[in-house]
């Protein structure tokens, strides 16, 4: 059993190769700026340009022939709806070239499934990327939202931060390493924004801007501001989920996730919960958008009778704004 997973939801272009639950391959291109953001349309064009590439790349690094593919998985939503458009159209194009079935999968749900590979058994999932924030955990048939952003991701949150200081994107990185380098005494209070288990973003970011412009603060201060507080944020809801859930497990998922003070801060909230929790932190490639993660749930999908026929393939479309606790989970 192969399935390959092609990843389109915003800027990345990713296809991976998963057999028998094992990832052969996950290769992608990221869609960059040196000053803006992510535009649509630009990063679809470089979806474009760049999959028959990463396709024959995947088999190279997986040593297989396309023949060898079982089925198609593809990103069937939520993003950004001409890079997902680019990802479908590939998908039902090698399914109808290789005569194989086809497999939408849920960006969301890949990134927690995927996320097993640690060894998490039954984790709440603080999922933190560009478009999505949300704390995630399985009940009832469903991943449920247990806590979620009230208007902006994270990711895009500090997105449109790097943006506005004129840093490029994606502008996590950059933020992480000027944090590193801001002394830890120059901590600039910032608005906290907690309700429940919700999180909210944009009232920071107009405090953040203000500040930056007033010139009375450095960036890098700014920067380790940032995230001390908003992450401070993410830990507290995804702590409060784990009590609600009873849950004893904490998965980080999404780009955001790769930030180092993140994951400190996390498992210093596991180790001193009195009812211990364990953290599990998958690998970097995996964290950030990637075609191995739609592979490993496609497959898992796949195993359990949930695919499309090749001829069917016109009935399937995107779902550009499908949510996590939409989605029927019957694979379990």
């Amino acid at each position: 059993m192969a399935v390959l997973g092609i990843e389109s939801t915003a800027h990345t272009f990713g296809i991976g190769i998963v057999k028998d639950g094992k990832i052969l391959s996950n290769v992608k291109k990221v869609y960059t700026t040196e000053i803006g953001g992510i535009i649509p349309t630009e990063a679809a064009k470089h979806h474009f340009q760049n999959k028959n590439e990463i396709y024959f790349e995947a088999l190279t690094n997986a040593k297989i022939k396309d023949e060898d593919i079982d089925a198609i998985a593809f990103s069937q939503g939520p993003g950004l709806t001409p890079c997902l458009m680019e990802g479908m159209r590939f998908a039902k194009e090698l399914a109808d070239k290789l005569k194989k079935p086809i497999v939408p999968v849920n960006h969301c749900i890949s990134h927690l499934e995927v996320g097993k590979i640690t060894g998490a058994k039954d984790p709440v999932m603080l999922y933190c990327s560009g478009a999505n924030t949300q704390i995630i955990a399985y009940a009832s048939e469903k991943y449920r939202i247990f806590g979620e952003t009230l208007d902006i991701g994270v990711g895009n949150f500090i997105d449109v931060f790097a943006r506005y200081a004129r840093i490029g994107f994606p502008g996590g990185p950059v933020i992480q390493k000027l944090a590193e380098e801001a002394d830890k005494k120059n901590y600039i209070e910032l608005p906290y924004k907690v309700k429940g288990m919700d999180v909210a973003f944009s009232g920071i970011l107009t405090n953040l801007k203000q500040k930056l412009e007033s010139k009375k603060y450095s960036l890098k201060d700014l920067a380790y501001s940032l995230q001390e507080t908003v992450f401070a944020m993410l830990v507290e809801t995804a702590e409060r989920a784990l009590a609600h859930t009873g849950k004893k497990e904490l998965l980080l998922g999404g780009g955001v996730a790769c930030n180092k003070r993140l994951q400190e801060m996390c498992k210093i909230m596991c180790e001193e919960r009195e009812e211990k929790v364990k953290l599990f932190v998958p690998d970097n490639s995996l964290l950030t958008d990637n075609g191995a993660m739609i592979a490993y749930l496609g497959e898992i999908m796949f195993l359990k009778g949930i695919k499309f026929s090749y001829k069917d393939a016109d009935k399937l479309d995107i779902m550009p704004r499908q949510r996590t606790d939409d989605v029927k989970v019957k694979w379990k």
